[in-house]
């Protein structure tokens, strides 16, 4: 008999307690869905979704539980004073000269001043080692006339080039393409040989070279296993090659692929390895003095340009800070990071969203706040590189390929209103301080 008002006391007090909370969590769901919350929570996920809002929250606070980065944004380092505006560019792919003028007058027009363009070395040293003459069709022509004509449009339209040297021609693997047409050669000496050839004939005209891009994927490493150390003996070859013919010549590693594998897969067309173990095992080799700047891809993918989210297996635009911490603890807080490829993709419905999907008005708004970001927030960033300007062919579009849709221009060149948007922004931050301290 005595036990019964006890009871109900307990009683009572669970259903306070739970009403407390019941309200207590309302009155916070009411609060997260006011607009000066969810300006507050987009400005720090990346979000704009009310629920995706409240789960980047919930990571922000877990990552308050893991030690904190040492970026040293203090450092001295070299690269990092230039215009941060840069663009990729398929100016090989173009058949008419004339498209590629128009091209790089569009990209000085929205105010890019670099062209990340690659240099295939299946397009120039195609038939043979040594043999720099094109006879694909007729008539015969030098392999270099089609650079040559880059080079000097670029320069004429007062723009620099960041040239990436990669895509081995068969002749360089005994099995041919059928490891892959990306795949290393067999011999490293002859891609130190090709570096060395088209360093030395743009010497004094070119200065920034990448040798090799996300050797930590397929198919940028063919069907190989993924091998870092193995890449470092390419980046040691092709980095002393170009050195000993241009000493002012920079050197950026090859872009690494932002991913999360902590072990490359044993299906040879999945093979992925996280770019922070491979980057690990890069210094482990003993690549640190053969590249001057490092280099990452920027993609924003599933979140936007305002993500400040960090955990490890969370690939967004802020993934690369692990990265530049990785360098710092390896003694690289000297060197910076360009990014090689930065956008988001507007693949419409129907078309599998490989690399997330947002609105065209959504690419239009992010990608000049992810610059921004570079510009306030990233003081270890020297060049980020829009992915990209254009492409020659509707091909991917007809294939039904994502990657279609990162384009500033369509490939009859109508400007897309991410093009626009950069034409914009770049013109409205012609004053910023590190502008200026690029000039």
């Amino acid at each position: 008999m005595h036990l019964k008002p006890r009871f109900a006391n307990a009683a009572r007090q669970t259903v306070i307690l739970w009403a407390s909370l019941l309200i207590l969590g309302g009155l916070a769901f009411l609060l997260l869905r006011l607009s000066p919350t969810r300006d507050w929570l987009w400005q720090r996920t990346g979000e704009e979704e009310f629920f995706a809002q409240v789960k980047g929250l919930t990571d922000l606070l877990s990552a308050q539980l893991r030690p904190p980065l040492d970026l040293q944004p203090d450092a001295e380092m070299d690269f990092v004073n230039v215009n941060p505006f840069g663009v990729n560019t398929f100016l090989e792919q173009e058949v008419d000269p004339a498209k590629r003028a128009q091209l790089i007058q569009m990209a000085d027009e929205a105010g890019f001043h670099w062209l990340r363009q690659e240099f295939p070395w299946q397009d120039i040293e195609i038939h043979a080692k040594g043999d720099f003459e094109d006879r694909r069709h007729e008539p015969y022509r030098s392999a270099w006339d089609k650079y040559d004509q880059i080079v000097e449009m670029a320069e004429q339209q007062g723009l620099e080039l960041i040239v990436r040297l990669s895509t081995p021609p068969a002749w360089s693997r005994a099995q041919g393409d059928d490891v892959g047409t990306f795949a290393p050669p067999d011999n490293v000496q002859d891609y130190a040989d090709f570096v060395a050839a088209v360093v030395s004939r743009y010497q004094g005209r070119i200065r920034y070279y990448q040798l090799w891009n996300e050797p930590n994927i397929y198919p940028e490493w063919g069907y190989y296993p993924i091998d870092p150390e193995a890449y470092v003996e390419l980046l040691r070859a092709g980095a002393e090659a170009a050195r000993a013919a241009d000493p002012d010549v920079v050197i950026i590693a090859g872009a690494l692929a932002a991913t999360i594998n902590l072990q490359p897969d044993a299906v040879p067309d999945q093979q992925s390895l996280s770019d922070l173990i491979f980057l690990q095992r890069m210094y482990d080799a003993g690549a640190a003095p053969y590249f001057d700047i490092m280099a990452v891809q920027g993609y924003g993918l599933w979140s936007g340009p305002t993500d400040t989210r960090m955990h490890p297996r969370v690939l967004n635009i802020s993934h690369h800070l692990f990265i530049r911490d990785l360098m710092v603890k390896n003694g690289d807080a000297h060197k910076p990071i360009w990014i090689s490829e930065m956008n988001w993709n507007v693949a419409p419905e129907g078309i599998e969203p490989r690399y997330g999907r947002v609105t065209l008005e959504q690419q239009a708004r992010y990608l000049p706040l992810a610059y921004q970001r570079v510009l306030d927030d990233w003081p270890w960033v020297g060049v980020a590189n829009a992915w990209y300007l254009k492409r020659a062919t509707d091909q991917w579009e007809q294939q039904g390929m994502p990657e279609a849709y990162f384009r500033l221009l369509a490939p009859d060149f109508t400007p897309q209103p991410v093009y626009t948007s950069m034409q914009q922004y770049t013109a409205a931050v012609a004053d910023h301080p590190r502008l200026r301290a690029a000039e």
